[in-house]
């Protein structure tokens, strides 16, 4: 297998696995998130490495994998955006956030469905999809670029020019 794993990230993934010691399979959710967080998503040689790692049909990683929407299956951009869709965010006006960033971007979403939610700019620096609930009903339309969390975004141009 050519997928590599670096040795501090099979470090890590090793002592989540300890956690436990029942049932490795209990480990699956843990592990790819430390994969994700390392690699940004989990490829198909990473389903395959995790399966291996924790003596497990690639089956029943792959499974954990396209259940969970937060789990991304492609590669996304530098800097990537998730915008929330639920009730209040939409009535705040998430879909035109959305639409705005989209074309601040220069992002086609023309592609997207459940299972590949994620849009990706032609320069790879931005990608893009809906998440649900982020936590902050008030204060919507909200969205999360990496990590940093955004609230009553007012303008998408004024948000995308400070990850330049």
């Amino acid at each position: 297998m050519s997928f590599e794993v670096p040795a501090e990230v099979e470090t890590k993934v090793d002592q989540r696995i300890t956690h436990y010691p029942v049932s490795k399979r209990s480990a699956v959710l843990p592990v790819i998130h430390e994969l994700q967080h390392h690699f940004g998503f989990i490829s198909e040689e990473a389903v395959e490495w995790i399966a291996v790692k924790l003596e497990l049909e690639p089956i029943k990683v792959l499974e954990v994998v396209t259940f969970y929407p937060g789990i991304r299956q492609s590669a996304p951009g530098k800097f990537h955006i998730r915008v929330c869709r639920t009730l209040s965010c939409a009535m705040a006006g998430s879909a035109e956030l959305m639409d705005a960033l989209c074309e601040t971007a220069n992002i086609d979403r023309s592609g997207t469905d459940h299972h590949h939610p994620i849009a990706v700019s032609p320069d790879g620096k931005f990608s893009i999809e809906f998440a649900e609930c982020l936590a902050s009903c008030g204060t919507g339309p909200v969205c999360l670029v990496n990590d940093d969390f955004h609230e009553a975004v007012p303008n998408a141009a004024e948000l995308l020019a400070k990850y330049d």
